[in-house]
């Protein structure tokens, strides 16, 4: 029997982020699309399931694991965006959050110019990503195409953004970059510290 995977509730109100990130669009966002991928996930899952019981017979397995892993990653990556964020947030971090960013991008604003520009150059959908390597003990920058992670393995993902147009255009049209700016706002930086000690991303 596969063990399931269930849609986290919003650590806040639906409205909770406006005027950065409206209600309508953290409601669809939420309710509609980090749903989708997790049924994704589950479906994957039990098409798997049912193939072992027939030795894959007339299965794609293939095709299966990519739905298996585009979903999980979406799944993951929206559960570690809803905390990235909170009402009232943004301005910078402490404690060392802050000494590493200083330490390996030089400045807080050398960070926060690098990561929106990697989320300003997606191509087409997909997440910018700050994440701690253990294995040089350093913060890395990263984006993602839609929800496979292309990153370094084993790196634990930080901060994310969500920069596929279903979780900006209701507000902000095709202008991403405002998007990205307004972002900024409601950054949960006491969140992203707590993720610097973990060894999992969730």
């Amino acid at each position: 029997m596969v063990k399931k995977y269930s849609l986290p509730d919003l650590p806040y109100k639906y409205d909770a982020l406006e005027q950065h990130i409206s209600k309508d669009i953290m409601t669809l966002h939420h309710d509609k699309h980090h749903l989708a991928y997790v049924n994704g996930a589950n479906t994957a899952l039990e098409k798997l399931e049912n193939a072992r019981k027939d030795n894959f017979k007339g299965v794609n397995v293939r095709s299966v694991t990519r739905d298996l892993s585009f979903h999980v990653s979406g799944h993951v990556l929206h559960s570690i965006f809803w905390p990235n964020m909170k009402a009232n947030g943004g301005g910078k971090p402490g404690g060392k959050l802050a000494d590493m960013i200083n330490t390996d991008f030089g400045s807080f604003d050398a960070f926060k110019s690098q990561f929106s520009e990697i989320a300003k150059a997606v191509e087409g959908i997909g997440w910018a990503i700050l994440a701690y390597d253990p294995l040089s003990d350093q913060l890395m920058t990263f984006n993602i195409e839609k929800h496979n992670m292309q990153v370094g393995q084993g790196v634990v993902p930080l901060l994310v953004l969500d920069v596929w147009e279903h979780a900006y255009y209701l507000q902000y049209k095709n202008d991403k970059g405002s998007y990205i700016t307004a972002w900024w706002n409601v950054v949960n930086w006491d969140d992203v510290d707590t993720r610097l000690g973990r060894t999992s991303p969730l």
